[in-house]
């Protein structure tokens, strides 16, 4: 009877266990889906700036040019005095007749400002006053050679230190005759104007010193920069006109 109750029993659990569900077996946890990064954005190149361009240098004359051929003005034009007289070509010199007051030429071609001869022939066709005003470049300023102002006799350099050919210390009087042919010589260096009348080597007409001095050109000869020719009240012509320039 007992052996029968055990087997009972036995069999009665081995029911129980196989009638119980397995337990589930633990699932492994999704993980979430992995953000796409964005594309990277290409950095923009690295420009360097741009230089602005530097304009380009003027046009330098050769060693040595004529300023006039003869034949045609040229780069020379009538400067606008107003009142000015008549400016031509005759017999291969420039001529400029008499105005109220004054009549010239302006250069309007390449340019030395520093270390250069200028050489030329002038004459007083008529009148008397000055029948040659040069004017030239010194560097970044302006003066003018005058030959035969002021009556007819005076020379000398405008402006000096605001002075004109008149007042500071390169006045000089020379005689001129009307008709006759003068051959000038104008040279400026760094810290001097010196001119030179008739070739008179020994002598020269102007030797200024004018390292720290104020250059500048009566308000009368400012049309006439940077280079030009002027005559007051008087004809003047010009002829063989050469610049050089100095080592």
């Amino acid at each position: 009877m007992r052996t029968m109750l055990y087997t009972v029993l036995c069999l009665g659990l081995f029911t129980l266990g196989a009638c119980h569900p397995n337990s589930p077996k633990s699932m492994p946890a999704e993980s979430p889906e992995a953000t796409p990064e964005p594309p990277a954005v290409p950095s923009p190149p690295v420009v360097a700036p741009i230089a602005p361009a530097e304009p380009p240098a003027p046009p330098t004359p050769p060693a040595e040019v004529s300023l006039f051929d003869g034949k045609t003005l040229g780069n020379w034009t009538i400067t606008d005095f107003g009142g000015q007289g008549k400016v031509h070509v005759k017999d291969e010199s420039l001529i400029l007749e008499v105005g109220s007051d004054m009549t010239g030429v302006t250069w309007d071609g390449p340019l030395v400002r520093m270390n250069y001869e200028i050489t030329l022939e002038t004459m007083r066709v008529s009148g008397s006053d000055f029948f040659c005003g040069l004017t030239f470049p010194v560097d970044a300023n302006h003066c003018s050679l005058v030959l035969g102002g002021w009556g007819g006799t005076l020379c000398g350099l405008s402006n000096i230190d605001y002075y004109d050919a008149a007042n500071n210390e390169t006045t000089q009087f020379y005689s001129f005759e009307n008709g006759r042919w003068y051959h000038v010589r104008l040279r400026v260096t760094p810290g001097r104007i010196q001119a030179w009348l008739d070739k008179n080597e020994d002598e020269p007409l102007v030797d200024m010193d004018i390292t720290g001095r104020k250059i500048d050109t009566r308000i009368e000869m400012d049309l006439c920069q940077p280079m030009g020719i002027a005559t007051w009240q008087t004809s003047g012509a010009i002829r063989n006109m050469k610049l050089r320039r100095l080592e």
